[in-house]
């Protein structure tokens, strides 16, 4: 079985790597960046959404043989309490059958909301915050493992997103009624 993973992010593709080890024994993998054609700073759940779908159609072009596409997009959406951040997951495979998933959202403090408000993009403002010149944050701990001190980081946010975009394969009864 072959899986594209749309993202050549550490974090990322350690998550997807582990949820699908519990589910699939025999896969092999391809990492690789895909356009979102989104903005580089979704600012809503559906842009979100948008963004994973639009990376795993991307990358189904590239590479019709393959089995399941995996499109992952970080987001940012703001209600009445504040801005959150979360990650969704959308896995479509070869028939075109969709799973998409989302992670927990953790909300972002005010000084970083006003600069996203402002237009800034999130992973250049905690690379910037963090003096992270190597750019090692994004690649495992993120933003969430950051505010968290470690508790929930991106890794988690995207396995808990896999996990949920899976649902429909695993449990095709109750989703082709």
């Amino acid at each position: 079985m072959k899986i594209i993973i749309c993202t050549e992010n550490g974090a990322k593709v350690k998550a997807v790597k582990e949820v699908l080890e519990k589910v699939w024994i025999d896969f092999s993998l391809v990492t690789e960046k895909f356009s979102s054609d989104i903005a580089e700073q979704p600012l809503s759940e559906e842009e979100g959404i948008k963004g994973a779908i639009n990376r795993a159609n991307n990358a189904r072009l590239k590479y019709p043989g393959a089995d399941y596409f995996i499109g992952m997009e970080g987001y940012v959406d703001t209600n009445n309490y504040g801005m959150f951040l979360a990650g969704i997951v959308v896995i479509i495979n070869k028939a075109g059958k969709m799973g998409i998933g989302s992670s927990a959202k953790m909300p972002l403090p005010d000084f970083i909301q006003k600069k996203i408000e402002a237009g800034f993009e999130l992973g250049p403002v905690i690379k910037e915050l963090m003096n992270d010149e190597e750019n090692n944050i994004r690649q495992y701990d993120g933003t969430n493992g950051l505010l968290s001190k470690g508790l929930y980081n991106r890794v988690d946010e995207f396995k808990d997103a896999t996990k949920c975009a899976l649902a429909p394969f695993k449990s095709p009864e109750f989703y082709e009624k």
